[in-house]
């Protein structure tokens, strides 16, 4: 008899975007002649760079040809997208990274979920409420947890983000081993300073913890004092890792490219408490059950740090920002409280009710689609996340229609 991995059965029912992609369609059904503007899940909408496409293009006329074609690559990436990334995201910030301390993957996603499986099943791991839900699946996928119960899983410590501490979490009470942290936050848009982000290096540093740090949204980061790599902070090459994306900053959603930065000064240890690298362990992870991005897309991403890449790159991002701030403006001259929509895509609005009950109310009444924040964990109980990933047009009309419902 095959038997099942019993920790499936504590995963509650559906992932929070299948649960919008129903409503939503069960909506549409019932209004077909409704047209609705989604601004849930972080789309982009936006046709890729000219210059990534060029380099596409480029890098398929190359597999036309016997003589230039390109079969299995290495794992970790090729040299000429580690290399770029290293110089271009990194050492021209002043952060130290090198190429080959860079893991090229299909997306940040991905890796967030799948590093966690390099580690004891027995750590204790904390995690910010809200919080982006693969963190938590996974790691009940993996059995570190207990039960559901009263929206949480027994065995996670949660770091409450609340109005009180700005949503950024304090350090957790108890020891804990590995600890989840997003900057800029999805959900909540909130940014982190270099002394916020210090006292959790330093934590990890005294508890011998690891830090899994979401940087996929760092390129929205306007704020020159604000940090957008852990590695500005002193000593995190030595318990933190970074996850980074092409997807939100160069259009890369369906193009499918990120990486992950693994110091080799990071270690984790054995039952006997022997260092053991990190950067070696993924490595064997990665070369194991990936099989590398496929040559034309990392052509595409290279292109990303080209100068005619890096202005495009500069324009995409600005052109989302101003959808936030426009949202955000709105929102607020309409009495709802928000956070976000500076340096980051997302904009938290207290909706000050039940989420879901202000999501089905945008859904029925404007034909917008938002994501309630209930589905990013307890503390996002009474918010909403709205996304700045649309037309520019289709943000003034969803916004014109909000007014109108909430009138």
């Amino acid at each position: 008899m095959i038997k099942i991995n019993e920790n499936y059965q504590k995963l509650q029912a559906s992932y929070l975007f299948s649960d919008i992609a129903k409503r939503v369609a069960a909506y549409q059904e019932a209004n077909s002649g409704q047209n609705i503007i989604k601004l849930g899940i972080g789309d982009v909408t936006r046709a890729l760079p000219d210059a990534c496409v060029k380099a596409f293009h480029a890098a398929v006329d190359e597999m036309a040809s016997d003589s230039s074609f390109h079969g299995y690559g290495p794992e970790q990436g090729y040299d000429f997208l580690r290399e770029a990334i290293a110089q271009g995201d990194f050492q021209a910030r002043g952060a130290n990274v090198e190429a080959d301390e860079i893991f090229v993957s299909d997306g940040a996603k991905c890796d967030s979920a799948n590093f966690q499986e390099i580690f004891s099943t027995d750590v204790t791991v904390a995690i910010p409420d809200p919080v982006y839900p693969v963190y938590i699946d996974t790691n009940v996928m993996a059995g570190r947890t207990g039960d559901w119960s009263e929206g949480r899983y027994a065995g996670i410590v949660y770091l409450d983000a609340t109005k009180e501490n700005g949503f950024i979490p304090d350090l957790p009470s108890e020891p804990v081993d590995l600890i989840y942290l997003c900057f800029p936050n999805n959900p909540t848009g909130a940014t982190a300073t270099k002394a916020q982000l210090k006292q959790w290096v330093d934590y990890a540093r005294k508890n011998k913890a690891l830090i899994l740090f979401d940087a996929a949204y760092e390129a929205f980061v306007q704020d020159r004092s604000l940090p957008r790599s852990i590695y500005e902070v002193e000593g995190a090459r030595e318990v933190a890792i970074e996850f980074r994306s092409f997807s939100k900053t160069a259009g890369f959603t369906g193009t499918r490219c990120a990486y992950t930065v693994v110091p080799k000064e990071c270690m984790a240890y054995t039952e006997s408490a022997e260092a053991v690298s990190v950067n070696t362990l993924w490595n064997r992870r990665h070369t194991t059950k990936f099989n590398s991005v496929s040559y034309p897309v990392q052509r595409a991403a290279e292109a990303v740090y080209s100068a005619e890449g890096q202005a495009q790159v500069k324009e995409l991002v600005s052109f989302y920002l101003n959808n936030a701030k426009y949202i955000r403006g709105k929102m607020e001259a309409l009495g709802f409280g928000c956070i976000g929509g500076e340096n980051s895509p997302y904009t938290w609005i207290d909706g000050k009710s039940d989420s879901w009950t202000f999501f089905d109310k945008l859904l029925s009444e404007a034909g917008v689609v938002c994501t309630p924040g209930a589905g990013f964990g307890t503390c996002g109980e009474r918010y909403i996340r709205i996304s700045a990933f649309n037309s520019f047009e289709n943000v003034v009309e969803a916004m014109d229609r909000i007014k109108k419902a909430l009138a």
